[in-house]
């Protein structure tokens, strides 16, 4: 078993994960995830839960703390708190100038207010990939 993982009783399918995502919303964003790694050379990473005050502050700490921080680019949501952050690192802010971030941050917003988180990272990774090109 999984963390987060119940075991499913005779009329109940488990739950895989104590998260706003089903497993298939996890799934496609894992894969839009390696498809925008392998389309761009960067790294695209999301987090989704709290975020400490200052929220800015709280996003540009957990990205120095990736692998590759750099040339990588994390976005940030908190549901709860209705924010969401797009940090990228001295590389990838090249590739994606902070106007090119916005407008991605802009479609998911949208798509969040609709009710689609998972479609809204989803579009947002595919903006931010398109707009970073090949690497």
């Amino acid at each position: 078993m999984t963390v987060g993982e119940k075991q499913a009783g005779p009329d109940s399918p488990p739950e895989v994960l104590d998260g706003p995502f089903s497993t298939r919303q996890l799934l496609r964003i894992d894969e839009a995830l390696r498809l925008a790694d392998q389309n761009t050379g960067l790294v695209f990473s999301v987090f989704v839960g709290g975020l400490d005050e200052p929220i800015r502050e709280h996003a540009e700490r957990l990205h120095r703390q990736l692998a590759e921080p750099d040339k990588s680019v994390l976005i940030a949501v908190s549901p709860n708190q209705r924010q969401l952050e797009i940090v990228t690192g001295r590389y990838a802010r090249k590739r994606i100038p902070d106007t090119y971030a916005k407008l991605a941050a802009l479609s998911m917003v949208a798509a969040f207010g609709g009710g689609d988180l998972a479609g809204g990272i989803i579009n947002g990774l595919d903006q931010l990939a398109s707009h970073a090109g090949k690497g």
